[in-house]
């Protein structure tokens, strides 16, 4: 195409453009603009959820439940002890008036067995007092000489003194007679009174001791205790018995124990010569005190007849707080004289000794 040609068509599609506009321009605006639209969509509102009220009922468990059980440990252990209820005895009322309770017993039992036991009381029971004890029991077996009886009578008293001093006292009297039955053949025939043993017994004490320790910490208790001893075939034994104890008080948990000891026996056999036998020990200790502590260390020399022996002497006492157990754990050694009342008391068929 030739460049002539170029503009003819470029002028010609230039006018055409121009000439629309102006045709456009000449449009009425007084018409009014509506718009048509349209549509198939429709408007809804999207349906709620709504809550379920009937809930659907579990299943049966027909299995055995297994529980576990956890139970707390019933030994607790606290700090503070609370102290158990024990049931006390009624204490006497002091401001009140003090009675004197006494009691007889007596019966009477097979093989002509008589029975007698009585107790009598004096004194206000504070600072002075006595009671008197008597019993008396026998008996008559169905052999010959197969008799027994028993009777001991005392006498005990104390009274108590201004000067923080406590009196105590005791005489008494006890009588054992039986025979040597049984012998064989039975057709032997003997005198009674190689048969009878009737022993004899005079006894007595005399002790005191401080109420209260001393301003030194001082506290004694000094005794001595007579017996005399004697059967129907003339024989005789007296035994002294004196016993020096001390304590000295070292601060709030210690003590110092010193005893003296002396124990005399001078046994007289019929138409013999007397026999004296004697003897005595020192018992020095430690002590060692406190609420659930109870300690005792020691020794105790002893001299028998001029035979020094050595003995222990300790002992031990420890509780629990609360006072409900205790365990008890002791060595003590001591001289027990083989004396003829000692014997009597055991086998009162026994001949009187004639040797130490």
């Amino acid at each position: 195409m030739t460049k002539r040609r170029q503009y003819k068509f470029l002028f010609f599609c230039t006018w055409i453009l121009f000439f629309g506009l102006c045709a456009q321009a000449q449009v009425d605006t007084t018409k009014k603009r509506t718009v048509e639209v349209t549509s198939t969509f429709k408007p809804a509102l999207h349906e709620t959820a709504k809550i379920n009220m009937n809930a659907t009922p579990p299943a049966a468990d027909t299995t055995r439940p297994k529980l576990q059980y956890n139970l707390p440990d019933q030994n607790l252990l606290f700090a503070y002890q609370p102290g158990n209820l024990k049931p006390l005895a009624m204490e006497i009322d002091t401001g009140g008036r003090w009675d004197n309770n006494s009691y007889i017993k007596a019966g009477f039992g097979s093989l002509r067995t008589p029975y007698l036991q009585t107790g009598i009381s004096f004194g206000d029971g504070k600072t002075a007092g006595a009671n008197i004890y008597a019993k008396h029991v026998a008996s008559q077996g169905k052999k010959d000489f197969q008799d027994f009886s028993h009777t001991d009578v005392g006498l005990n008293g104390f009274f108590q003194t201004s000067k923080n001093l406590e009196w105590n006292a005791t005489v008494g009297m006890r009588g054992d007679q039986t025979y040597k039955y049984g012998y064989l053949p039975e057709s032997l025939s003997f005198p009674t009174d190689s048969l009878k043993q009737r022993f004899t017994t005079w006894y007595s004490r005399v002790s005191f001791h401080n109420l209260q320790p001393t301003s030194f910490g001082l506290s004694y208790a000094p005794e001595i205790k007579v017996h005399v001893f004697n059967d129907n075939h003339n024989n005789k034994e007296s035994n002294t018995y004196i016993n020096l104890p001390l304590e000295k008080t070292v601060g709030k948990t210690f003590a110092v124990d010193l005893g003296l000891t002396f124990d005399l026996t001078r046994y007289n056999p019929s138409g013999k010569v007397a026999i004296n036998n004697t003897a005595y020990s020192i018992s020095p200790a430690v002590l060692y005190k406190t609420p659930n502590i109870y300690l005792q260390v020691g020794v105790r020399p002893t001299w028998d007849n001029k035979s020094p022996k050595i003995y222990p002497n300790i002992m031990a006492e420890v509780g629990t707080p609360d006072k409900r157990f205790y365990f008890v754990a002791g060595w003590i050694g001591y001289l027990r004289k083989t004396t003829y009342e000692y014997l009597a008391s055991i086998n009162p068929w026994i001949w009187a000794p004639t040797t130490t």
